[in-house]
């Protein structure tokens, strides 16, 4: 038996008790605004330098990094974070479409899952700028790549996925299979939600999680 409710951007669906699913288009939240229990966060710095917004595309709502500071145009080590601890994720699938718009130091972005906090999760990433796809674990800060593919995209939208089983994962870009790895540094569930790096502005639209 299947139970759906819609609650502003947030539509879930339970169609087992042991299947969770979990989709945001953002097209109930006002442009200009951002998603409830979503936080904004940084990894690197004691402030948020990267402002988050729902802007208007056509006739779709997305989900935009509008403004950076410029602080960002010369530090890259700093991580721009846009995550909800209310979907709790361990195992399952994550998907996003994203385009990477603009940025001198860094582009593109991605997906993060099991987030403890600002300083512990796991990422999946597509950078423009190197034409690769990596894997990475954060802890306490330190980011460590897992997995890394070299890969071109041309300039749009595109949809990025990751699957999670235990401390196997699989990377997707438009359906293709481009990164297996296995780590198991992040054991914990943990809240999903989106990535990028230095002064990286990028869009989201239809991020889905089936939480398994």
């Amino acid at each position: 038996m299947s139970v759906k409710k819609v609650l502003s951007s947030l539509v879930v669906s339970a169609l087992f008790s042991s299947l969770f699913a979990v989709s945001f288009d953002f097209e109930d939240v006002n442009v200009g605004n951002t998603p409830p229990a979503w936080l904004a966060q940084t990894t690197h710095s004691k402030e948020n330098l990267a402002t988050w917004e729902v802007e208007k595309e056509d006739k779709n709502n997305i989900l935009t990094i509008t403004e950076i500071e410029s602080s960002l145009l010369s530090f890259g080590g700093t991580f721009n974070l846009f995550y909800t601890k209310k979907v709790d994720f361990k195992d399952g699938e994550i998907s996003v479409k994203f385009k990477a718009n603009s940025g001198r130091v860094d582009q593109g972005g991605g997906i993060m899952w099991r987030v403890q906090d600002k300083d512990n999760y796991y990422v999946a990433r597509f950078n423009p700028l190197e034409d690769n796809f990596r894997f990475y674990s954060v802890r306490d800060g330190d980011r460590r790549e897992l997995k890394s593919a070299d890969i071109h995209l041309k300039n749009g939208w595109h949809m990025m996925k990751i699957i999670q089983k235990g401390a196997h994962f699989e990377g997707y870009l438009d359906g293709k299979k481009l990164l297996d790895a296995k780590n198991s540094s992040i054991q914990k569930s943990g809240g999903v939600g989106l990535w990028t790096k230095a002064d990286a502005a990028t869009s989201f639209d239809d991020f889905a999680v089936v939480s398994k």
